[in-house]
């Protein structure tokens, strides 16, 4: 059979078009790769940072990531861990709030879901409570209602026993806790790599998934004498409403802590999370956060 000239032109045009079409694809494919090779690292004011990609849980991102430092209010990420995995857990049994835990409020100055003595008061509420506005008397109630043991003192020693036990099991090996809240006694520390484990496994949870991800939330609780009360608390977590994607976690400080977070949000179906320890200031823990997040998005 004989194939015209104009015939032949039309397979070489065709052949043409499918060789520059490789030739396009192949170049897209070697340019993403250069350019992911070539992104270059953010450079933050935290002294140490860690993010990885919750799904693979490949490192993304790394600064001093193993070296222990004071974690400040991050720790409740583990209080709430340790209560989520109390069994037959009823998150609406209550709690009445003792005087014990405004004291020691006022005693640390330490921040506050300004829960008041008598009420009754639920344990998916108090969850809201501690990690909302990172309420150290919610934090108290948790320890002294999941503790074990006769005494206060005891029972609170026994759910710090539970924080140090989980954080083993997680395989958390430079981490280690002195007290519920954070507000330690010298050796309370963990690490950026180790509390984004503990904050990806927490997010496991349905019940802290949602807890960590609102903005503000409006409770009603029952007074000492029957009645009821609203307790409205909002986040201290402001990447909620200013990262795009963002579905937590905790904000954390301290005069030794200083500035901290462990972050997490989810774009085009890629879940990130992360820390970052000891930020200057509430100002530059947030930036830090944003940089190393659109970095880790684009790897």
């Amino acid at each position: 059979m004989k194939i015209g000239i104009k015939g032949i032109n039309r397979v070489s045009a065709a052949a043409t078009v499918a060789l520059t079409a490789g030739a396009v694809i192949a170049g897209s494919a070697f340019a993403s790769t250069a350019q992911a090779a070539t992104l270059p690292t953010p450079t933050i004011t935290a002294k140490g940072g860690y993010v990885m990609n919750n799904g693979t849980a490949k490192t993304l991102y790394s600064k001093a990531a193993d070296t222990r430092r004071s974690t400040g209010s991050t720790t409740k990420i583990m209080t709430a861990k340790v209560v989520l995995a109390q069994t037959n857990l009823n998150l609406d049994s209550k709690v009445t709030i003792q005087k014990a835990y405004s004291d020691y409020i006022v005693s640390k100055g330490a921040s506050s879901a300004h829960l008041i003595v008598g009420d009754k008061v639920t344990v998916r509420q108090l969850l809201y409570g501690l990690m909302l506005p990172s309420g150290c008397d919610a934090a108290y109630a948790l320890a002294d209602k999941f503790g074990s043991g006769t005494t206060r003192a005891a029972r609170v020693k026994s759910f710090i026993g539970k924080m140090n036990a989980q954080a083993k099991s997680l395989g958390m090996t430079n981490t280690h806790f002195d007290s519920f809240d954070g507000i330690g006694n010298g050796s309370n520390y963990s690490t950026p790599r180790d509390l984004t484990k503990l904050a990806s496994n927490a997010m496991k949870s349905s019940t802290f998934r949602t807890v960590v991800k609102t903005k503000s939330t409006k409770q009603t609780v029952t007074t000492k004498s029957g009645g009821y009360r609203y307790m409205s608390w909002s986040n201290t977590n402001t990447m909620l409403s200013s990262y795009s994607g963002a579905i937590g976690v905790k904000t954390g400080s301290g005069p030794t802590a200083k500035y901290c977070l462990v972050f997490a949000a989810t774009r085009n179906g890629k879940t990130v999370i992360g820390t970052v320890l000891t930020s200057t200031s509430a100002t530059t823990r947030t930036a830090d956060m944003k940089k190393i997040m659109d970095y880790s998005f684009k790897k």
